[in-house]
């Protein structure tokens, strides 16, 4: 072949460094997966540092002279204090034990993140697990695992939990074991869905002609490439969780109402709505926040790693 005609070569598939600089770009682009990124990040510098910032000891600690005060002067509720509440300035106002609310917010959120990660990840390793050998399996297998699963959907999730905790008892231990019960069969579907889709590709053939075994086949080749639709879910359960663990807190599935904790919070505050109403409504919006933070970065990642919205 003559030299001055070159062979053509196609365009080979880009890069992980090319997909990450496309990734860092749409995450550049879009104000509300930057919003969720701060939101995500700071809930979890804020778990992190809650004990440098606010002495552990204030949560066991009770000063019934300084309950449902609020002195701070930047906001007027219109409502006189129950009892005498003194010179000091809170600026979320006390609580029923006269602790600061601000301080038990900083103090409740490590909690409550540590309980939606362990659910989270409990959930996943489980569903996975099931999941990926389902679908590798097939046959009866595939076919036990999804009855299982089944039942456990058929049931609601928060009032099997609570079941759960009315049996075995009123533990926070309980509680996440109680909620990991009821959310591993949402990662089964997910993978078993990937991996049905996954194992059919001519690399995972050639393997088998390799003589892989098909663990290793499943869960060193297919699993990791069906792995990403579960990291974002994961991400957008981190919020549903702790709206869970707040919800069956609030209803009085708490081990003690004195643990610094974002349901037990607003548990107390619908008790004094009317003569303490930043109780439920400051704990509500730190709930609120948390879980939207948590879920603006799920969707952030689902759409920049969305292969479809590539162009």
């Amino acid at each position: 072949m003559s030299e001055n005609n070159p062979v053509k070569t196609e365009p080979g598939p880009p890069s992980r460094s090319a997909d990450l600089r496309y990734a860092l770009h749409r995450f550049r682009q879009n104000p509300l997966i930057i919003a969720g990124s701060v939101i995500s990040i700071g809930t979890i510098l804020i778990a992190i540092f809650a004990n440098v910032i606010v002495n552990p000891k204030l949560g066991r600690s009770t000063d019934l002279d300084l309950r449902l005060c609020w002195n701070n002067p930047a906001l007027n509720w219109h409502i006189t204090n129950v009892f005498n509440c003194g010179g000091t300035v809170y600026p979320l106002g006390t609580d029923t034990y006269g602790r600061s609310v601000l301080s038990m917010i900083i103090l409740a959120i490590p909690l409550d993140l540590q309980i939606a990660l362990e659910v989270v990840i409990s959930a996943v390793v489980i569903g996975v697990f099931f999941g990926a050998i389902a679908a590798y399996a097939g046959g009866v297998i595939d076919e036990v695992i999804l009855r299982i699963t089944d039942i456990f959907l058929a049931v609601p999730a928060i009032l099997l939990a609570i079941v759960l905790l009315v049996i075995l008892g009123r533990s926070f231990s309980i509680l996440t074991f109680a909620i990991v019960i009821t959310w591993w069969p949402t990662y089964v579907r997910l993978i078993r869905s990937q991996v049905l889709g996954e194992k059919e590709k001519p690399y995972v053939e050639g393997l088998r002609a390799m003589g892989a075994g098909r663990v290793r086949i499943l869960f060193r080749h297919v699993v990791p490439n069906s792995i990403y639709p579960v990291f974002v879910q994961a991400t957008l359960d981190i919020g549903s969780v702790i709206l869970t663990v707040s919800a069956l807190t609030f209803l009085g599935f708490s081990p003690s109402p004195l643990i610094p904790e974002l349901g037990n919070l607003a548990n107390a505050g619908s008790t004094y709505i009317f003569t303490a109403p930043w109780l439920i409504i400051f704990s509500g919006v730190t709930i609120l926040v948390i879980s939207l933070g948590f879920n603006l970065l799920g969707d952030g990642i689902r759409d920049v790693f969305d292969p479809r919205l590539r162009r």
